[in-house]
C-alpha cells in the first residue's frame, strides 16, 4: 500500500542524528528516558498539505509538551530552507533535515507512487519503543489528533 511504513508497534526506533533548522545535532537518543517522541516525516516545507500538518502540531504544541512528549518534523529539505519555513509559519517545533532521505528510509517511510515522499508519524515511548505509527498523504491534520491521543494515554500510564 503507498504512503504505508515498514516499521512497526513494538520495534525499537532507529536512532539517528540529523541537524536541525537551529544548525544543531538532534538524536532520537537525546529524549531517551526524558520524554516521549512524535516524529513525523513529512514530504516538502512550505506545500499546502506539509503547512496545514505542521501548523496544526503548532497549534497543539503545548499540549505535546504539558503531555511530556517532544514534537520533531523531518523532511529532506535542507537546515535553512527548515529556518525560514519555521519563522514564516512560527513553528515552536523541531525541524530536521534528511537530505538523503537515510532516515526516512530506515524506518520505512515510503514515497507515494514513488514521488512524493510519505507522510507518516510515530509515537516514540521514553524507551525508544514504537507505539504509535499513523500514515496518510491526504489526511495531514488527522497525524496531530492521532498523536496526541497516544502520548496522553502513554503519560496517564506512566507510574508516579
Amino acid at each position: 500500500m503507498f504512503g504505508q511504513s515498514t516499521l512497526s508497534v513494538g520495534e525499537t526506533a532507529p536512532d539517528f542524528a540529523l541537524q536541525s533548522q537551529k544548525r544543531e545535532v538532534v538524536k532520537l537518543s537525546d529524549f531517551r528516558g526524558k520524554k516521549t517522541v512524535v516524529l513525523f516525516f513529512y514530504p516538502k516545507d512550505d506545500t499546502p498539505g506539509c503547512t496545514a500538518e505542521s501548523c496544526s502540531f503548532r497549534d497543539h504544541y503545548d499540549t505535546f509538551a504539558e503531555a511530556g512528549a517532544e514534537v520533531l518534523g523531518v523532511s529532506a529539505d535542507s537546515a535553512a530552507s527548515h529556518e525560514q519555513f519555521a519563522q514564516k509559519h512560527r513553528l515552536p517545533m523541531t525541524l530536521l533535515s534528511d537530505p538523503g532521505g537515510e532516515t526516512a528510509a530506515r524506518y520505512g517511510v515510503k514515497s507515494l507512487f514513488g514521488l512524493l515522499p510519505g507522510r507518516v508519524t510515530f509515537v516514540i515511548d521514553r524507551d525508544g519503543v514504537v507505539r504509535h505509527v499513523f500514515s496518510s498523504q491526504l489526511r495531514a491534520t488527522r497525524h496531530v489528533d492521532e498523536a496526541l491521543a497516544v502520548v496522553k494515554r502513554l503519560e496517564a500510564s506512566r507510574p508516579g
